[in-house]
């Protein structure tokens, strides 16, 4: 079963967040090995950032607005080819300041949007957009 790791800066605070984020991670399991590693919010980008390459494995996705756009279709394309290659995936999102220089050179750099949002609501917008890209991947049925 393929490893996916979700590096987040910051705990989710609202309840409705959590709810919403334990479903899709609930979803997940039927596909994937999810891990969710929440790093403390730091004073300085910098700091946060430390954090954030140690917690890196396999192939890491920066997700980040300077990155390129894909469609829910390339986006399963592309984790459906980690996983025929038996890839970990590591995905990154930073905190409400964004992430440091040397994350964003970290890894490839994926952008969901060049809107801003805030970063425990995009933690729910990813993660369904990773079971999205299962579903997609295995053929199943998914509302469009």
């Amino acid at each position: 079963m393929m490893k996916i790791r979700l590096v987040c800066v910051g705990k989710l605070k609202e309840e409705y967040l959590r709810a919403g984020c334990n479903e899709y991670q609930k979803r997940l399991s039927r596909f994937c090995k999810l891990e969710v590693v929440e790093l403390a919010e730091k004073s300085a980008l910098k700091e946060e950032g430390e954090g954030i390459l140690r917690a890196l494995r396999g192939h890491v996705v920066i997700l980040t607005p300077e990155g390129r756009s894909m469609t829910s279709e390339q986006f399963a394309g592309m984790v459906g080819g980690c996983s025929d290659r038996g890839e970990e995936l590591t995905f990154v999102i930073g905190s409400s300041e964004g992430l440091d220089a040397a994350v964003k050179e970290a890894g490839d750099k994926l952008s969901f949007s060049n809107m801003t949002m805030p970063h425990q609501l995009f933690r729910l917008v990813f993660l369904e957009q990773l079971y999205r890209a299962f579903m997609i991947e295995s053929g199943a049925q998914y509302h469009k």
